[in-house]
């Protein structure tokens, strides 16, 4: 079971059939998946976002819809991303168009780096990152994290951050 967890602005939930729609429209567009693996089709799509419920079954945790707390629109994802092909759990997120700027990705991965803090007892994390994905190296950044050695995920280069424990 998904927890729920609030920060001051969003709601983290487990995820509804419902938000198949946006997460589509997400894994649909160039722009927005350049970084993680490229565009899916709609049945992609469905296999992928159906992966992030599976992943708190067989792990005990994953990724988080982000729900921003003044609508019931689906902003993107943050948590928890661990296939058995990584030594431990990526500190992940994406914003869906339109969401981005607003400081969600900060407020919603601190949100995770506590949780998994305080209630996994999980060690400080880390995140992987493209090296051309400069919006996302800013989010790691202000989380506080640390650039670690370059390394490869996936066939592509990616910066390893490492996150400090949350105060």
């Amino acid at each position: 079971m998904t927890p729920v967890l609030e920060s001051e602005r969003l709601i983290l939930r487990g995820w509804k059939r419902e938000d198949f729609s946006a997460y589509a429209a997400f894994c649909a567009d160039p722009e927005r998946t350049r970084y993680i693996g490229g565009q899916k089709d709609a049945f992609q799509a469905w296999t992928s976002f159906a992966t992030m419920p599976g992943a708190w079954v067989l792990n005990g945790y994953g990724m988080f819809a982000v729900q921003p707390k003044d609508t019931d629109a689906v902003a993107g994802y943050v948590g928890l991303w661990h296939p058995p092909l990584i030594d431990e759990p990526e500190l992940a997120w994406s914003l869906y168009a339109g969401f981005e700027g607003k400081g969600y990705a900060v407020e919603a991965a601190r949100r995770v780096q506590a949780w998994a803090a305080k209630e996994l007892r999980l060690p400080p994390l880390m995140s992987f990152v493209h090296p051309d994905n400069l919006a996302s190296q800013a989010v790691a950044r202000r989380l506080g994290a640390e650039p670690m050695s370059a390394t490869e995920l996936r066939g592509e280069p990616r910066l390893r951050f490492r996150h400090i424990l949350p105060a």
